[in-house]
């Protein structure tokens, strides 16, 4: 197989673990919705969470365009955002916090958290969340939509690098689930994913963010991002699909508001 070919089987499988893209299947694909590949396909997730922030950054261009305002050019982005993933990462976010905030177990955290129904815990994380997106994302817009389309593009790459955090630094957490099939990522795989989310993260500097803004927004994704491994640690005492998917969601919201705090 030639190296492109296999980079691009890579960013096919990152896009259809992270979207709900119909996405077509190459011949020389054996497995193309298996995840017992994803440990080294992963280098690729941050450039395929890159291209769902360009479609993303896209229909803010659009919306601003068409003289829709940044509290509602914002919100359209983000829906976007929700609608390509078909809401993956905020299912695990309201998971966690259900889980979380009302087991009182281990084994009672891990049932809840397997639980299709959202409770109040879930409901009120992800409403919190929403809000925060879309509030942080329509001040940067305020300022300059080129910033806000980078801003989305970089904390999309960057967040879900940190999502692979918990798959390196945890166990899995139960036999079985997304997070058990998805194996410890490669460390060259992982080395890469990383740098790819370093990268894209600084785009913000071609839009006017500054240097040191997007070296902070790096710095502070992943200081939460380890912040919520510990906290994974001590309620479950692992990871899980929910668990790299409320990261990414965490990861997100911080590079927002590193850039919504001043311009």
């Amino acid at each position: 197989m030639r190296p492109g070919s296999s980079l691009l089987i890579d960013l096919l499988i990152c896009l259809r673990f992270a979207t709900r893209l119909p996405l077509p299947i190459l011949g020389v694909e054996s497995a193309p919705h298996a995840l017992a590949s994803f440990s080294h396909a992963l280098r690729l997730l941050p450039m395929a969470g890159a291209l769902i922030g360009a479609l993303a950054a896209g229909a803010l261009a659009v919306a601003s365009a068409l003289g829709l305002p940044p509290a509602l050019s914002a919100p359209i982005a983000i829906g976007f955002l929700i609608l390509l993933s078909g809401a993956l990462h905020e299912d695990g976010l309201a998971d966690c916090a259900d889980g979380f905030g009302g087991g009182a177990t281990r084994e009672r955290k891990l049932e809840i958290m397997q639980d299709s129904r959202i409770g109040a815990f879930g409901a009120l994380a992800l409403a919190l969340a929403l809000y925060l997106r879309v509030a942080g994302l329509a001040i940067i817009a305020g300022w300059s939509i080129g910033l806000a389309s980078a801003v989305i593009i970089g904390a999309a790459a960057l967040s879900r690098a940190a999502a692979l955090l918990p798959l390196v630094l945890l166990p899995p957490a139960r036999s079985g689930g997304a997070g058990f099939a998805a194996g410890k990522p490669e460390p060259a795989a992982l080395r890469i994913a990383l740098s790819l989310g370093c990268l894209f993260a600084l785009a913000p500097i071609l839009a006017g963010g500054g240097a040191a803004r997007a070296l902070f927004a790096i710095a502070a994704v992943s200081g939460a991002a380890l912040a919520f491994v510990g906290l994974a640690r001590r309620q479950i005492g692992g990871q899980t699909g929910d668990v790299a998917g409320a990261t990414q969601q965490i990861g997100e919201i911080i590079a927002y508001l590193v850039f919504a705090a001043g311009n």
